[in-house]
C-alpha cells in the first residue's frame, strides 16, 4: 500500500482513541490464542448490568487474504473476507450476517501517494452507497464522505474534514452531521513512544448551540502500566489505569462519574485480555 494521506476515518482519529478507547463501564474479559497456521481464536464475554453476552472470533490469514468468523451468543454468525491487491493499491472487504441475509457489503479501498479513496455498497434489493475520497500527504490532508439511499433518493450524511499531523503532534477539524456540528481537536505526543500525551476537544452542535470542550491525556508511569483521564464541561470525568500483566496481556480498570448529576454514584469497568 502507498504511504499516502490515509483514509477519511483517520482524521481526528488520534483524538478519538484518547478520549474513548478502552474506557468502558462493564466487565469484559477477553483470551485470544495463536497458531503457527494462521489461526486466531479469541473469546470474549462481557457483563452489563445483569446481562450477559459472549462471543467467538477466529481469524484465519493466508497470503493476501484474512477471514474473520464471528458467533455470538444470540446465534448470529458474522463473516468477513478482506483481500489485499486484488488490484494494485487496493483492499476488498466483503462482510455478511446470518440470520440477517440483507445485511452484506462491498467495501473497495483504494490508495494512492496523494489520495484515497472508498466507496462501500450494501448487497440487498434497496443499496445504501457510503463514499469518501482523501487528498493531500501523511502530513496534511482534506477529505469528505457521504451516504446516498437509493430508495429515497437522499443524502443520509455528507462530512469534510481536514488533518495536519506532524511526528510529535496531530490537529483535525471535522464539519459533520451534515453541516450542523463542527468538532475541533489537538493532540500533542510528549514521549518517543507517543504513550504519554494531553488532548482537547471541542464541539459545537449549531441547531442547539451547545459547545463541548473535553480535555484528557494518558501518561505512561512505566513500560507496563499506563494511566488516562478526561473530563468535559459537562462534568463527566473519566479515569482508566491498563497494566500489561505478562506479554500481550492486559488488565483495564475504568470509572466514569458525573460530578454534576445529583446522584454522584460511579460508573465502574474492569476489562482483561489475555494473549498468551
Amino acid at each position: 500500500m502507498s504511504k499516502g494521506p490515509g483514509l477519511f476515518s483517520d482524521i481526528g482519529k488520534k483524538a478519538k482513541d484518547l478520549l474513548t478507547k478502552d474506557y468502558n463501564s462493564d466487565q469484559k474479559f477477553t483470551v485470544s490464542t495463536y497458531s503457527d497456521a494462521g489461526v486466531a481464536l479469541t473469546s470474549t464475554a462481557v457483563k452489563k448490568g445483569g446481562l450477559s453476552t459472549g462471543d467467538i472470533v477466529t481469524q484465519y490469514k493466508y497470503k493476501n487474504t484474512v477471514v474473520d468468523v464471528k458467533v455470538d451468543t444470540e446465534s448470529n454468525i458474522a463473516t468477513t473476507f478482506t483481500i489485499n491487491e486484488i488490484v494494485p493499491s487496493t483492499k476488498t472487504i466483503a462482510s455478511f450476517k446470518v440470520p440477517d441475509y440483507n445485511s452484506g457489503k462491498l467495501e473497495v479501498q483504494y490508495f494512492h501517494d496523494h489520495a484515497t479513496f472508498t466507496t462501500a455498497v450494501a448487497l440487498n434489493q434497496s443499496p445504501a452507497i457510503d463514499f469518501s475520497a482523501t487528498i493531500g500527504t501523511p502530513t496534511i490532508a482534506f477529505g469528505a464522505e457521504g451516504g446516498y439511499d437509493t430508495t429515497s433518493g437522499n443524502f443520509t450524511k455528507y462530512t469534510a474534514g481536514i488533518s495536519v499531523n506532524k511526528p510529535d503532534q496531530s490537529a483535525s477539524i471535522i464539519l459533520g452531521d451534515k453541516g450542523d456540528s463542527i468538532r475541533a481537536s489537538y493532540v500533542h505526543f510528549l514521549d518517543v513512544l507517543k504513550r504519554t500525551a494531553a488532548v482537547g476537544e471541542i464541539t459545537r452542535k449549531f441547531s442547539t448551540n451547545e459547545n463541548t470542550f473535553t480535555v484528557g491525556g494518558s501518561y505512561a508511569i512505566d513500560l507496563l502500566t499506563v494511566v488516562k483521564a478526561k473530563l468535559n464541561n459537562h462534568g463527566k470525568l473519566g479515569a482508566l489505569l491498563q497494566h500489561e500483566v505478562i506479554p500481550k496481556s492486559l488488565l483495564t480498570i475504568s470509572g466514569e462519574i458525573d460530578t454534576k448529576a445529583l446522584d454522584k454514584n460511579p460508573r465502574f469497568g474492569v476489562a482483561i485480555a489475555l494473549k498468551p
